[in-house]
């Protein structure tokens, strides 16, 4: 924590917390830091609970643009991700909105292949550079995910385990690699399949979601070394446990979705885009302004 801590002492290009040593002492800073990264990810929980989803693409872009240690990153993400899902599966479970026969094969093909993911090896450059990608994608998904199912479009009724198997294994690969749950690209991709009603969209990524962060969670504790920052992880954890629960609560009434989810899609195109610039494009390749 002291390396990272002298890290966003060392210039106000380090990250987007920086503060003058001169007006804070470094415990002063530290807990700055802590509720500035706790209330950011209390709002990107409340947001994406509201919409179905763990919030993990947007954790990761804040931890990257806080310059973490980068070992840290996908775990801490991945633990929050499994807090916020965590609560939405058990509601969704009780209000007998997951179909557990159409659920089977995306989650069973899915699960294996976020554990192989999570073991690949990757250099902080590769990282960052996927992240970036990820973020974009996740950003335009986010964007254009629906509000509700079409009324003229039923949804599917007949079973195709082959294809929904072949889509779990390759967004559960994805997520492990990468380190999120994997929901964002998952919902849109049913909707427009119709492959169920809206709600039960929403049920099937927050499982998904859950199952997937814990694989990938398990495979990085056992194939990375990392040094965690355990007071930091259970503040945000308590942060996202909060958010979550309010934005599942919230959605159940009436306020623009929509609105705020385009607002959240550009805050994680922006990540996107400053984390690619950062760490590719002036750190590998580099360009300047």
């Amino acid at each position: 924590m002291s390396d990272w801590l002298s890290g966003t002492l060392s210039g106000p290009k380090r990250t987007i917390f920086c503060l003058k040593r001169d007006h804070a002492s470094p415990l002063q800073i530290l807990l700055m830091l802590y509720s500035a990264l706790m209330l950011a990810f209390m709002v990107v929980a409340f947001v994406y609970a509201s919409v179905g989803f763990g919030g993990g693409s947007s954790y990761l872009a804040i931890l990257a643009m806080a310059a973490l240690p980068f070992p840290e990153i996908r775990i801490t993400a991945l633990l929050c991700n499994i807090v916020v899902v965590m609560g939405n599966s058990i509601l969704f479970a009780q209000r007998k909105q997951l179909n557990w026969r159409k659920c089977v094969p995306l989650i069973l093909c899915s699960v294996p292949m976020a554990f192989l993911g999570a073991m690949v090896p990757m250099r902080e450059t590769m990282f960052f550079g996927l992240l970036g990608v990820v973020l974009v994608l996740a950003s335009v998904v986010l964007w254009f995910q629906p509000n509700k199912q079409r009324p003229n479009a039923p949804p599917e009724v007949a079973r195709h385990p082959i294809r929904d198997s072949l889509l779990g294994a390759s967004i559960g690969w994805l997520s492990g690699l990468v380190g999120i749950g994997g929901g964002i690209f998952l919902s849109p991709i049913l909707h427009f399949l119709r492959w169920d009603d809206g709600k039960k969209i929403a049920a099937m990524a927050s499982l998904f979601i859950l199952a997937n962060s814990f694989m990938g969670l398990v495979g990085q504790l056992m194939f990375h070394k990392a040094v965690l920052n355990w007071p930091l992880i259970i503040g945000l954890a308590l942060a996202v446990a909060t958010g979550g629960q309010l934005g599942l609560r919230v959605s159940l009434t009436q306020y623009s979705e929509a609105v705020v989810r385009k607002w959240t899609a550009a805050v994680v195109l922006f990540a996107g885009l400053e984390v690619l610039w950062k760490h590719i494009f002036v750190a590998v390749l580099g360009f300047r302004l």
